[in-house]
C-alpha cells in the first residue's frame, strides 16, 4: 500500500459508494469507482436525495462513521459563477460538496442535513470549460480589489475541502491546471488538512491555498479529523514554494477564557515557522465564530464538549440567515471589541501579516 493510500484512508476508506448512473458513465466517476474497489456500489436516483445519509437525524451517532464510510458521485446541475467580493471575486461552481473531516463549526452539513458525507461531481470537463469561458469573458481585472490587485479569483471550495477532495479524485488537480494557464485569474481554497501529494503540481502561481488556522486548544476540541496545527504550520513554505500563494484564515475566532493568550502563541508559531519569502507574500482573512441553532442541536447529539465554548447566549446573538437559518454570532458591539483586540495581536506579533479582510 503506497503513501497515498495510507493517507487517504485515514479519512476515507468508504464501504459504500452511492452513483447516479450518469455519473458511473463518465470517465470521473470511473476513476472514483476504480480507486475504492471494495466498496459496495449502490445506484441513487440523485445525489441530493439519498434517504439513509441525509435528513434522518438518527445518523446523528454515525456522524464520523458516515464520513469515513459513505462517498457519493453525483453530476453536477447548475453551473453558475457567483459574485462574491468578500474572499473571492466569484464562487466558482463546486466539483464536490461534503467532507470527510468533521469540524464542529462548519455549516455545510446543514446543506443535506446531518453527517453529509463528500459527494464528488464526475462532469469535470463541463465545469472547467465553463469556468474557462467564464474567465475569457472577464477580460483583465480593471482595478485592485480585497480580493486581489490584478487577477480574479474563483473560490473552488466553498462546501468542501480541496485538499481531502484531491485524495477522491483528480478533480482538484483539473482545476488547478486549468487556472496555472489563465493569467487573468487565480484560484483559491482554504483548507484544514494537509496533502503533500499536490506538492506534485504546477499552479504557477495561480492557486492561492488558505490554510486555517486556530489555537491548538481549541482546535483540538472543534476541528476534529483535521491536520494538526503544528503540520498546518510547517507546510507553508513548502507549499509556498511549489508555487502556490499561501494566505490563511484565522478562522473561525472562537472566545472562551485565556483565548488571546492562545492567539498570542499561534501567531509566535506562525513567524517562528514562515521564511522571509512566504512572509512576504503572506495575508489573513479572519472570521469571527457564527454558529448555527440547528447545528447546535445536532451537536448536541455527538459533540456536547464542543458547544460548550461554541454556544454562548451570554456573548451572542441571533441573526436569520439569508437561507432563513437562526445564526448565532458575538453580539454586534462587543463583536467589534474583539475582533479589535485580536487585530491588535497581529499588529504586535505578526506585523508582517497582511489582513486582506475582517469580521
Amino acid at each position: 500500500m503506497d503513501d497515498a493510500t495510507l493517507e487517504r484512508e485515514k479519512l476515507l476508506a468508504p464501504s459504500r459508494i452511492y452513483v447516479e448512473p450518469a455519473a458511473a458513465e463518465l470517465p470521473r466517476g470511473r476513476q472514483v469507482l476504480d480507486r475504492f474497489p471494495g466498496a459496495t456500489v449502490v445506484e441513487v436516483d440523485s445525489h441530493w436525495r439519498i434517504p439513509e445519509l441525509h435528513g434522518d437525524e438518527t445518523n446523528v451517532r454515525r456522524w464520523v462513521r458516515i464520513k469515513r464510510e459513505a462517498l457519493v458521485v453525483g453530476i453536477k446541475k447548475s453551473l453558475t459563477a457567483r459574485p462574491n467580493g468578500r474572499s473571492a471575486d466569484f464562487i466558482a461552481p463546486s466539483t464536490s460538496n461534503g467532507c470527510a473531516m468533521a469540524c464542529a463549526y462548519c455549516y455545510v452539513p446543514r446543506r443535506k442535513g446531518y453527517s453529509n458525507p463528500i459527494t464528488v461531481f464526475a462532469n469535470i470537463e463541463q465545469i472547467t470549460g465553463y469556468l474557462a469561458r467564464h474567465i475569457a469573458r472577464q477580460g483583465p481585472k480593471p482595478e485592485p480589489n480585497q480580493c486581489d490587485p490584478a487577477a480574479w479569483v474563483y473560490d473552488i471550495g466553498e462546501n468542501s475541502d480541496c485538499s481531502v477532495d484531491a485524495l477522491v479524485s483528480d478533480n482538484v488537480a483539473d482545476l488547478i491546471g486549468l487556472f496555472a494557464g489563465h493569467p487573468t485569474a487565480k484560484a483559491s481554497f482554504a483548507t484544514k488538512y494537509v496533502h503533500r501529494g499536490l506538492l506534485d503540481l504546477a499552479p504557477r502561481g495561480r492557486t492561492r491555498i488558505r490554510f486555517s488556522l486556530m489555537p491548538e486548544r481549541p482546535a483540538k476540541l472543534l476541528d476534529l479529523r483535521t491536520s494538526p496545527i503544528a503540520d498546518r504550520l510547517r507546510a507553508l513554505d513548502d507549499f509556498a514554494a511549489a508555487g502556490y500563494e499561501v494566505h490563511v484564515n484565522l478562522s473561525p475566532v472562537v472566545v472562551y477564557d485565556g483565548w488571546l493568550a492562545d492567539w498570542t502563541r499561534l501567531l509566535q508559531d506562525l513567524g517562528d515557522a514562515t521564511n522571509d519569502a512566504t512572509k512576504a507574500q503572506l495575508a489573513a482573512e479572519v472570521i469571527m465564530l457564527t454558529h448555527n441553532r440547528g447545528l447546535h442541536e445536532v451537536n448536541l447529539g455527538w459533540h456536547p464538549k464542543a458547544e460548550r465554548v461554541l454556544w454562548r447566549p451570554d456573548l451572542q446573538e441571533t441573526k436569520r440567515s439569508e437561507g432563513g437559518g437562526v445564526n448565532v454570532r458575538y453580539r454586534a458591539g462587543h463583536k467589534r471589541a474583539l475582533l479589535d483586540e485580536l487585530l491588535d495581536l497581529i499588529a504586535v506579533h505578526a506585523p508582517y501579516l497582511r489582513v486582506r479582510y475582517a469580521f
